[in-house]
Protein backbone atom coordinates (compact mmCIF):
# COMPACT_ATOMS: atom_id res chain seq x y z
CA UNK A 1 0.00 0.00 0.00
CA UNK A 2 1.07 3.30 -1.11
CA UNK A 3 0.97 6.74 0.81
CA UNK A 4 0.46 8.36 -2.21
CA UNK A 5 -2.73 8.79 -4.13
CA UNK A 6 -2.74 9.47 -7.77
CA UNK A 7 -6.08 11.20 -9.94
CA UNK A 8 -6.44 11.86 -13.32
CA UNK A 9 -6.85 15.34 -14.18
CA UNK A 10 -6.88 14.85 -18.12
CA UNK A 11 -5.96 12.80 -21.08
CA UNK A 12 -5.69 15.36 -24.59
CA UNK A 13 -3.31 15.30 -27.24
CA UNK A 14 -1.27 12.53 -26.69
CA UNK A 15 -0.31 13.04 -22.64
CA UNK A 16 -2.04 11.45 -19.85
CA UNK A 17 -2.55 14.61 -16.73
CA UNK A 18 -2.79 13.69 -13.12
CA UNK A 19 -2.60 15.07 -9.84
CA UNK A 20 0.12 12.91 -7.05
CA UNK A 21 -1.08 13.48 -3.24
CA UNK A 22 1.06 12.59 -0.16
CA UNK A 23 3.23 13.35 3.00
CA UNK A 24 4.97 16.55 2.22
CA UNK A 25 8.90 15.82 1.71
CA UNK A 26 11.16 14.39 -0.72
CA UNK A 27 9.50 14.10 -3.95
CA UNK A 28 8.56 10.24 -4.99
CA UNK A 29 9.71 8.11 -7.91
CA UNK A 30 7.48 7.88 -10.34
CA UNK A 31 7.69 4.74 -12.70
CA UNK A 32 5.13 4.46 -15.98
CA UNK A 33 5.16 1.25 -17.84
CA UNK A 34 3.74 -0.02 -20.91
CA UNK A 35 4.65 -3.76 -21.89
CA UNK A 36 6.74 -4.29 -18.73
CA UNK A 37 8.96 -1.58 -20.16
CA UNK A 38 9.61 1.56 -18.45
CA UNK A 39 8.25 4.92 -20.56
CA UNK A 40 10.19 8.08 -21.84
CA UNK A 41 8.57 11.44 -21.22
CA UNK A 42 7.07 11.31 -17.79
CA UNK A 43 7.36 14.27 -15.59
CA UNK A 44 6.66 14.83 -11.99
CA UNK A 45 6.83 18.63 -11.12
CA UNK A 46 6.00 20.44 -7.69
CA UNK A 47 2.82 22.00 -7.37
CA UNK A 48 2.07 25.28 -5.32
CA UNK A 49 0.63 23.17 -1.91
CA UNK A 50 3.33 20.78 0.02
CA UNK A 51 2.80 17.51 -1.08
CA UNK A 52 1.35 17.25 -4.60
CA UNK A 53 2.60 16.99 -8.07
CA UNK A 54 1.70 17.54 -11.48
CA UNK A 55 2.23 14.08 -13.50
CA UNK A 56 2.63 14.60 -16.79
CA UNK A 57 2.97 10.87 -19.27
CA UNK A 58 3.29 11.82 -22.98
CA UNK A 59 2.08 8.54 -24.89
CA UNK A 60 4.72 7.44 -27.40
CA UNK A 61 3.46 7.22 -31.13
CA UNK A 62 4.55 3.71 -31.62
CA UNK A 63 2.35 2.92 -28.61
CA UNK A 64 -0.52 4.00 -31.17
CA UNK A 65 -2.23 1.56 -32.95
CA UNK A 66 -4.49 -1.51 -33.75
CA UNK A 67 -5.50 -3.29 -30.36
CA UNK A 68 -5.40 -2.27 -26.27
CA UNK A 69 -2.80 -0.75 -24.73
CA UNK A 70 -2.28 -0.87 -21.12
CA UNK A 71 -0.04 2.05 -18.96
CA UNK A 72 0.39 1.30 -15.26
CA UNK A 73 1.94 3.60 -13.09
CA UNK A 74 3.69 2.62 -9.84
CA UNK A 75 5.42 4.19 -6.85
CA UNK A 76 9.23 3.32 -8.02
CA UNK A 77 9.96 2.17 -4.49
CA UNK A 78 7.23 0.61 -3.06
CA UNK A 79 5.96 -1.40 -6.29
CA UNK A 80 2.48 -0.48 -5.56
CA UNK A 81 0.32 0.79 -8.57
CA UNK A 82 -0.93 4.33 -8.28
CA UNK A 83 -3.32 4.06 -11.75
CA UNK A 84 -3.50 3.10 -14.84
CA UNK A 85 -4.98 3.65 -18.03
CA UNK A 86 -5.94 2.34 -21.54
CA UNK A 87 -5.84 3.26 -24.75
CA UNK A 88 -7.88 0.87 -27.85
CA UNK A 89 -7.81 1.68 -30.97
CA UNK A 90 -8.28 -0.81 -34.99
CA UNK A 91 -9.58 -4.00 -35.08
CA UNK A 92 -9.81 -4.35 -31.21
CA UNK A 93 -12.40 -1.65 -31.02
CA UNK A 94 -14.95 -4.14 -33.15
CA UNK A 95 -15.14 -5.96 -29.76
CA UNK A 96 -15.87 -3.10 -27.83
CA UNK A 97 -19.19 -3.04 -25.85
CA UNK A 98 -19.62 0.82 -26.85
CA UNK A 99 -19.41 -0.40 -30.80
CA UNK A 100 -21.66 -2.73 -30.10
CA UNK A 101 -24.11 -0.81 -28.84
CA UNK A 102 -23.39 1.88 -31.44
CA UNK A 103 -24.46 -0.50 -34.18
CA UNK A 104 -27.49 -1.23 -32.36
CA UNK A 105 -28.73 1.90 -31.97
CA UNK A 106 -28.27 2.60 -35.92
CA UNK A 107 -30.09 -0.65 -36.62
CA UNK A 108 -32.94 -0.11 -33.80
CA UNK A 109 -33.29 3.54 -35.77
CA UNK A 110 -33.44 2.21 -38.92
CA UNK A 111 -36.30 -0.40 -38.08
CA UNK A 112 -38.09 1.74 -36.71
CA UNK A 113 -37.99 4.09 -39.90
CA UNK A 114 -38.90 0.89 -41.51
CA UNK A 115 -42.11 0.04 -38.96
CA UNK A 116 -43.27 3.54 -39.57
CA UNK A 117 -43.17 3.71 -43.69
CA UNK A 118 -44.84 0.06 -42.88
CA UNK A 119 -47.68 1.66 -40.77
CA UNK A 120 -47.70 4.85 -43.33
CA UNK A 121 -48.74 2.47 -46.33
CA UNK A 122 -51.07 0.01 -44.28
CA UNK A 123 -53.44 3.13 -43.16
CA UNK A 124 -53.06 4.46 -46.78
CA UNK A 125 -55.72 1.64 -48.25
CA UNK A 126 -57.83 1.47 -45.24
CA UNK A 127 -58.49 4.85 -44.97
CA UNK A 128 -60.08 5.08 -48.64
Amino acid sequence: MSDYRLTKTRFREGVWHGLLSGPPGSQPEISVTLDAAPLRGVTLSEMGRRGQWALEVQVPLEAVGDGVRTFLITEAASGALLESFTLIAGEAMAEDIRVEMSLLRAELDMLKRAFRRHCTEAEGPAAS
